[in-house]
């Protein structure tokens, strides 16, 4: 759902089967912006952030997650000025979010996700 809604919003999008797979192709070809599940079966979405975060320290991030509680952003520093997006949400709400977290990350957003 994620990816198709990004296309239909003029979006490129990689798409990733797992932290590892995401990892590799930011390495591969940095994006723009990430959107990170929080929980992956491979690795923790928390642990990729921080790597992006890493790689890239202004890179817009959306964390999505089924949790009522979002408070693992206080974890650790890597993950300041991430927007949380909490499932289910609808598209519009993707959006919005991908755009809170241009905006917290300082820069502009290119059509390329």
């Amino acid at each position: 759902m994620v990816a198709i809604v990004l296309r239909v919003n003029h979006f490129e999008v990689a798409e990733a089967e797992s932290g590892a797979a995401g990892l590799k192709a930011f390495a591969e070809s940095p994006f723009d912006a990430a959107i990170v599940d929080i929980f992956l079966g491979d690795t923790s979405g928390a642990d990729v952030i921080a790597t992006l975060r890493e790689r890239a320290p202004t890179l817009p991030i959306v964390a999505v997650s089924g949790m009522t509680a979002l408070d693992f952003v206080d974890q650790s520093p890597h993950l300041a000025n991430v927007v949380c997006l909490q499932k289910p949400f609808r598209p519009n709400d993707l959006l919005q979010a991908l755009r809170k977290a241009q905006a917290a990350a300082g820069g502009k957003l290119a059509a390329a996700v």
